[in-house]
Order: C-alpha cells, then structure tokens, then sequence
C-alpha cells in the first residue's frame, strides 16, 4: 500500500470514528429527552434543547471532511459509496437531533399537566429506536449488510407500537376532553420516537448500498429473485 493510500484509509477510519461520536451525540440527545419527560425534569430538558449546537457543529465537521476525502483522492467504487453514504448519514443524525429536540420541548410543555403518565408503549418505542439508531451506526462502521436488513425489519415493530399510541391516546381524548392537550403532546413524543427509527432505517439501507451496492427500500427487495435487487456498480 502507498503512502498516498495509507493516508487516505486512516482519513476514512477517522471519518467514521467522528461518525460514531456523533451518533453517540444523538443517540444520547434522544435518550435524555426520554428522561426528562419520564422525571418531568426541566433542567434535562433544555440541556437536551442547548445540546443541539453540539450535533450541529460536529455535522458541519463530518460533512467537511467528507467532501476534502472526495476531493483530495478522488475515491472509486466502494470507498466512494461509503463517503457519499457517510454525508447522507451525517444528515440523518442531524436530523435525530432535532427530534430529539422536539421531544425534549413537549417534556418541557407536558409540565403543565401534572397527572400525565406516559404510556408504556412510548417507552418501549424510545427504548428501541434508540437501540436501532445505535446498531445502524455498528452495521455501518462494520459494513454488515445482515445487521441492516434486520434493522429495517424492526422499524415494523416501532410503527406498530406509534399505531398502538394513537389509538390509546385518542381513546383518553374521547373520554375526557381535558386530557386532549396533554395527549396531544404525548402524539408529539410518538411521532418524534417513530421518525428517530425511519431514520435509523435509512442508514441501514445506505449500509446495504456501501457494501453490496444494492439500493433497497425498507423491504422492498423481500421475496424478489436475485437479478431484481438494483445492483449498482
């Protein structure tokens, strides 16, 4: 191996160590805006909301490099899916943020309503779009195109407990109406936890891309034969 591309793997190894920092970052980011709705801690909350600064600086880095990697060696086949997939990932986790966030300002609006539990399902949903987000970026850094086909098989599990949310929720309105705002707010949360897991899902697909340069959607190549699947060159 030249020097030349010595340099460039160890830039590349360096991308997705900043990779997985970041989606540590967001992963976390989610996680305590879980928290503080469960505690109704305030103080949790606006960490959570000021945190965001954090993933943001560190996407504007990531994106950088990305594109000085392109730029300076002028990567071919694999490499250059990875980078391409690693910029579109960057976004992805950007985006897990300002879910994050989301939740972070429903847990600081739901102080309001002192009585309000949330339902376990809304539990279950944080505890496993987090743990999809967290293998997604393992899958990736691994180039474990298995572990990605089975992540985009759990989003099923996520939108089915979000579905589950609604009808809850919704069931809690019609019964009493004084409830509708606080419920309206727990929706909020539902639908921040079940976009977190479609994200998770695009990186797992984009881990497919990288490493068998198939483009696939979700389960859209399930049950087809082999010359169906789009390979990409």
């Amino acid at each position: 191996m030249s020097t030349g591309q010595r340099h460039f793997h160890d830039e590349l190894a360096h991308l997705k160590q900043r990779l997985m920092a970041l989606s540590s970052e967001a992963e976390e980011s989610v996680g305590n805006a879980v928290e503080a709705l469960l505690r109704r801690d305030k103080t949790l909350a606006q960490e959570v909301i000021r945190g965001d600064r954090t993933i943001n600086t560190l996407e504007s880095a990531i994106e950088e490099q990305a594109f000085q990697l392109i730029a300076l060696h002028q990567p071919m086949a694999r490499d250059l899916r990875l980078i391409f997939s690693a910029i579109k990932i960057v976004h992805d986790l950007e985006r897990v943020g300002d879910h994050a966030v989301n939740i972070a300002q429903s847990a600081e609006r739901l102080l309001a309503f002192p009585h309000v539990v949330p339902e376990p399902e809304i539990v279950e949903m944080a505890r496993q779009s987090r743990q999809m987000l967290s293998d997604s970026l393992s899958a990736f850094v691994r180039g474990d195109a298995p572990l990605a086909r089975e992540i985009c098989r759990r989003d099923d599990a996520v939108d089915s407990l979000n579905d589950s949310v609604f009808r809850i929720l919704l069931t809690h309105m019609m019964e009493d109406q004084r409830s509708i705002g606080a419920c309206m707010e727990l929706l909020l949360v539902s639908r921040n936890l079940e976009r977190v897991a479609d994200l998770a899902t695009n990186i797992a697909e984009d881990v497919v891309f990288v490493a068998e340069g198939k483009t696939i959607k979700h389960h859209a190549e399930d049950g087809l034969p082999e010359h169906e699947a789009a390979p990409q060159p």
